[in-house]
């Protein structure tokens, strides 16, 4: 834990909170705060026990704040951006509010992978993808959504979608956003059926899991939102405070004929019940399937709401998610209400 402490390590942030005995101040992992000496810091599984045993949060990290939440100075900017999404802000503009571009890059790029521009630009024809596909014209929304010309707006279009603004009706949109949680940021997208990907943002394959996703709905993403995705926070934000076992959000599970097989009986596992690989394979009626099972689980696109994390081996112990192995020990013990219970 010290070693991941002095590497600023985020992928541990969830797991664990460093005390600093010399200031009396708890960070997350990943704080990126000058680092003690080893003697001078004690761990703590949780926010909780740190505030009880004297800390108090670090200012910079903020480690009571759900991992990803934009800090204090960007938050008036976003909340802009999402009142006029068709603005098109300069770095000029951004000054004028007394706000470093560069300081606004960096936070966009490690957070949402693309710059602030390229967010704007995204989410701008994300919407202009949806008038479109409403019947409105092309040259009304061109210019509804910054663009100063058709012919710049249809270059835009097309690099973002891969096809031109005249064939759009054959483009089908999915819209992602980033969506808070007390085990960290996740990334949720949505179709016009419902729900077909959530993930959270720090795995490995997420990227991977977007691309077969995208290839197999035959679709665009764009940042954004919908009704699916609304709902999803609101059901999100009761699992996570214990007062919802079910959850009712539309899902697209885009698998082949076993992949959907294996997520349905997923679904079907009772909140704060597990079931081992092989007890899902015998279900299935593929009783010796065991592996493939394992694999058809690791290819779920939809966690939570499709449990996986309520799979283990025979023996009862943890292994294989996506997430972390530390995030199914925590959702684990939040169903069940034990002290792993999620902060």
């Amino acid at each position: 834990m010290y070693r991941a402490l002095v590497e600023r390590d985020s992928a541990y942030d969830g797991v664990f909170v460093a005390g600093i005995r010399t200031t009396r101040i708890f960070c997350r992992p990943g704080c990126a705060a000058k680092k003690p000496r080893e003697e001078n810091v004690e761990f703590f599984a949780s926010t909780r026990d740190a505030l009880a045993a004297g800390y108090r949060p670090c200012k910079r990290c903020a480690p009571l704040e759900p991992q990803g939440r934009a800090p204090g100075w960007l938050s008036p900017l976003i909340e802009r951006v999402e009142n006029d999404p068709s603005r098109r802000w300069t770095d000029a503009d951004l000054r004028s509010y007394g706000i470093d571009p560069s300081r606004v890059r960096r936070w966009f790029s490690a957070n949402h992978g693309m710059t602030f521009h390229a967010y704007q630009r995204a989410r701008r024809l994300g919407l202009a993808l949806g008038r479109i596909h409403g019947g409105a014209g092309l040259s009304r929304t061109a210019y509804d959504h910054g663009y100063e010309s058709e012919s710049g707006f249809r270059d835009a279009f097309r690099l973002l979608f891969g096809s031109s603004p005249g064939r759009s009706g054959a483009v089908r949109p999915m819209v992602v956003t980033r969506v808070l949680t007390p085990l960290g940021p996740m990334v949720a997208g949505a179709v016009e059926e419902g729900l077909c990907l959530l993930e959270f943002a720090d795995r490995r394959m997420l990227e991977t899991q977007v691309g077969r996703l995208v290839r197999r709905l035959d679709c665009v993403w764009a940042p954004g939102s919908n009704e699916h995705i609304s709902r999803l926070v609101e059901e999100l934000a009761a699992y996570f405070v214990g007062t919802l076992e079910r959850f009712t959000v539309p899902l697209v599970m885009a698998g082949t004929e076993f992949q959907t097989a294996c997520w349905t009986y997923l679904i079907s596992i009772p909140y704060g019940e597990t079931r081992s690989y092989d007890d899902e394979a015998r279900a299935l009626g593929r009783s010796k399937a065991v592996r493939a099972v394992g694999r058809a689980n690791g290819d779920n696109r939809i966690a939570l709401l499709i449990p996986c994390h309520r799979v283990v081996r025979r023996d009862g112990q943890l292994a294989g998610y996506g997430g972390g192995v530390w995030r199914k020990r925590l959702l684990l013990g939040h169903e069940r209400g034990r002290s792993e219970r999620v902060p």
